[in-house]
């Protein structure tokens, strides 16, 4: 079964489409990594799917859910990080899972915000404010934030900017330990760790798809080798 299918999918800003005729499908359990320029049409095409923006034409499908028809409904399975928090920082690190928490209706709350501190390392500092984290111990709540409600789609928009190597190592780990039974979409700018960590891989440019395969279709020099040559510089 497939967690996400996209068929003809537009996304116009007056006359510029920023995403244009985008078609793919990704089976569940699948990580795919998104590449190309600035300007590309990656971040969209992330919005887009994980119901931040409306699509202007085409079909997106998340677990079965058309976006267009109910995209409420869609919400309950998608997760979302970025290099953007979405925490409250004068809120701790409890009170921020747990609004979230309450905002998807989470069975036993207290319980599961609990259990997330605990999974990202921060259960003795669930009672401080957001402001007073570092950016990697932000990031780590920001993980907790996107699976409180246990999402089968999980979205990861340039999740790595700004971490320093420790941060990385950890987010890394805290990604492998909830991988299984979920979808991962990641936008990225390193081609070599978003090639590492994918089972799919998509290239994007000026809105359109140039290439999206299997990650054991292609191997990682013929990868970079066509990535430099459609996208290098932001040439399509």
């Amino acid at each position: 079964m497939n967690s996400i299918e996209v068929k003809h999918l537009t996304k116009a800003f007056g006359t510029r489409k920023a995403v244009d005729d985008v078609s793919f499908d990704l089976p569940e359990g699948a990580f795919l990594s998104i590449f190309g320029p600035n300007g590309a049409g990656k971040t969209t095409l992330l919005r887009v799917l994980s119901t931040l923006a409306r699509p202007s034409g085409g079909e997106a499908l998340i677990c079965g859910i058309d976006l267009k028809e109910d995209a409420d409904k869609a919400r309950e399975h998608i997760g979302m990080i970025s290099h953007s928090s979405m925490l409250y920082p004068d809120l701790t690190a409890e009170e921020n899972l747990m609004l979230y928490a309450e905002l998807y209706g989470v069975e036993k709350p207290q319980e599961r915000v609990s259990e997330l501190l605990e999974a990202v390392g921060l259960s003795h500092r669930r009672l401080d404010q957001v402001r007073t984290f570092s950016r990697g111990m932000t990031q780590r709540v920001s993980i907790a934030r996107a699976l409180v409600h246990n999402p089968r789609v999980v979205f990861l928009d340039e999740p790595y900017s700004g971490l320093d190597p420790h941060a990385v190592d950890i987010f890394d780990q805290l990604i492998d330990s909830v991988r299984e039974d979920r979808t991962f979409v990641m936008v990225s700018h390193d081609l070599s760790k978003g090639y590492d960590m994918c089972t799919h891989a998509l290239v994007m440019a000026r809105g359109r798809v140039v290439t999206f395969a299997p990650k054991e279709e292609l191997d990682f020099e013929s990868f970079s080798r066509l990535y430099r040559e459609t996208v290098g510089m932001g040439v399509a």
